[in-house]
């Protein structure tokens, strides 16, 4: 995944011409080792936002049931399941992910209350009546109506009073601040065909049109990155 990167910003003015990444078409293949590989080294970055997220998100009402999109190294589900012994983790990801993911839960002693649903998060049957679903640095990847559709499918699984949690880069309206977040959508730019740092506003809109009756930002700072949480 690190070559591809490096190829797609070597690429970027083919990029800024194009409106998307400059790169081949071929996305990569759900048993590439790259995923586990990047899933293994983030797990370390993320610890302190999903303690963070955890303590955040236990203000809010009981979770029980949580699902987690593209789970990776799981840290995120862990951490709502270590700061809650009442709460069921769901995992969705490509399957030799979810054996890292896996391995960190029992590693955390969750095992028993960690349970994986392998394959995309956009095919697969997430099931209903949770009370939480997190979307943890997924919805960059993809075009507002892509984000929107998806969303729709996360509203349908929650509870009546379900919660989304959506942790991402977010820029402020001038797309120019903070820098490490208005940043990131040249990272997109350059490797994604149309993916973006959407702005608070853009992330709203697209919770409403989903169905989500209220979209907040979290005041909480997790790291450069925002928490954005949408009631159903």
């Amino acid at each position: 995944m690190r070559g591809r990167h490096r190829e797609a910003h070597r690429s970027i003015a083919d990029a800024v011409r194009k409106g998307g990444s400059a790169l081949p078409e071929t996305p990569l293949e759900p048993d590439d080792p790259s995923w586990v590989l990047f899933a293994q080294v983030m797990m370390p970055l993320m610890r302190m936002p999903s303690e963070i997220i955890a303590a955040e998100l236990a203000k809010g009402d009981e979770v029980r049931k949580v699902l987690d999109i593209a789970a990776g190294h799981g840290i995120f589900g862990i951490a709502i399941a270590q700061s809650n012994p009442q709460a069921q983790i769901y995992a969705v990801d490509w399957p030799k992910v979810l054996d890292v993911a896996r391995a960190n839960a029992e590693q955390a002693g969750v095992t028993a209350r960690y349970h994986i649903i392998p394959g995309s998060a956009f095919d697969v049957q997430f099931g209903t009546d949770y009370d939480l679903v997190l979307i943890t640095n997924f919805l960059h990847h993809f075009d507002p109506p892509t984000c929107t559709k998806f969303l729709r499918k996360v509203h349908t699984a929650l509870k009546p009073s379900g919660r989304a949690a959506i942790l991402e880069f977010v820029p402020n309206p001038d797309r120019v601040t903070p820098p490490t977040a208005a940043a990131f959508s040249l990272i997109m730019l350059a490797f994604t065909q149309s993916g973006d740092a959407y702005t608070f506003r853009e992330l709203e809109s697209m919770a409403r049109e989903a169905g989500f009756s209220r979209v907040e930002l979290s005041p909480t700072e997790v790291g450069v990155e925002q928490l954005v949480v949408a009631q159903k």
